[in-house]
């Protein structure tokens, strides 16, 4: 029996990681643009965190049972391990640096999302477990950004700051995500989305970049150690406000994308060879791509790019590294048997939202 997928989930992944990678192609061409910044701050306000809620929409169901946990393995840990280690031979041979390391303590690039995913789950009972995981998560985030000793190990400072946003999702119903796709809130998005970009312009001047990509403390950004807890909290609930007027705009029936959505762990990890790489050959250095039709021009190759990427046969290709079975490292399930024959004498049970989806990414 086929399990089903929502399309509404399928076509949100797919726009988000369209604006992870719109976003990265941006890095090398603002520069002096305060336009283009501004922008690129509007969409850094909110496209991780739409991901991040979604990945802890799916990940409600998660225990510490067997087959779950394997999935977190093969579905996570190894596409960490292995494009870890294919970033480093990037970095040593193509971007010619000698200085570069394999260290899987210190996430490069992009790779920092599969460290943080992999922490995130293995924690999901203990969020399921208290009484406000919401206010403690959000805590705990706030505490980060006074604490510089954190380091850069597994990218902590990330995956604390950007915690609150799966612990939301964790506790979303379905429901919820009916709520902001009202035609009432589609309509309120507008407006929202127009000040968001003016605010973003504004800030320009006035405001680090660094505060968007949550991976430094308040003392790293050159601000004082009050700011942090202050700008964690007024990003959330900018972040979430975005977040939702999103969701309010992404396609609920099937779309010429939505095959797409399954796909969006391959995109993001591989755009970015494809983003350094063009940076390390210089092609955005022509100063025509540093102009509006340039810059328009360059979004809309990253948008096939990435779109590209996300394929049925870049998936089939790449499948070993993202998607690995490893029947060979595992000890059969006794539990996942028993669970088989009982369900061969019953009805079959629908399967939970973490069944249903294998990594949300």
């Amino acid at each position: 029996m086929s399990k089903q997928r929502d399309a509404f989930f399928d076509n949100a992944k797919y726009l988000a990681i369209v604006l992870v990678a719109v976003g990265h192609t941006w890095e090398p061409l603002k520069g002096d643009s305060r336009v283009l910044e501004g922008l690129y701050r509007a969409v850094y306000a909110f496209h991780m965190p739409a991901f991040i809620v979604i990945s802890g929409y799916f990940s409600r169901s998660f225990d510490m049972r067997p087959d779950r946990l394997k999935r977190l393995i093969t579905g996570v840990a190894v596409p960490y391990i292995l494009f870890e280690t294919a970033y480093w031979a990037f970095r040593r041979y193509v971007e010619k640096d000698p200085t570069a390391e394999i260290s899987l303590l210190d996430p490069w690039y992009l790779t920092w999302f599969l460290c943080a995913l992999f922490v995130w789950r293995l924690t999901t009972p203990i969020w399921k477990m208290i009484r406000y995981p919401l206010p403690v998560a959000l805590a705990i985030a706030t505490v980060a950004t006074l604490s510089p000793e954190i380091g850069d190990d597994l990218d902590l400072q990330r995956v604390l700051q950007f915690l609150p946003f799966f612990v939301l999702g964790l506790g979303m119903r379905p429901e919820h995500f009916q709520w902001v796709r009202r035609t009432s809130v589609r309509i309120a998005s507008v407006p929202v989305f127009a000040l968001a970009v003016a605010v973003g312009w504004w800030s320009v001047p006035r405001m680090e970049t660094g505060w968007f990509y949550h991976r430094d403390s308040a003392a790293e950004l050159g601000a004082p150690w009050w700011t942090g807890p202050v700008m964690v909290l007024a990003l959330f609930v900018c972040s979430l406000l975005l977040t939702a007027c999103f969701f309010a705009w992404v396609p609920g029936r099937r779309t010429w994308f939505t095959a797409l959505g399954a796909g969006t762990l391959y995109g993001y990890l591989l755009h970015g060879f494809v983003v350094k790489g063009a940076d390390q050959a210089g092609l955005f250095d022509p100063a025509w791509l540093h102009r509006p039709f340039g810059e328009i021009f360059v979004t809309a190759l990253a948008v096939v790019g990435v779109t590209l990427l996300c394929t049925r046969p870049v998936r089939r290709v790449l499948r070993f590294s993202m998607e690995p079975r490893m029947e060979w490292a595992f000890r059969p399930d006794a539990g996942r048997a028993a669970r088989e024959r009982e369900r061969a004498g019953g009805s079959p049970r629908r399967p939970a939202p973490a069944e249903r989806e294998r990594v949300d990414a």
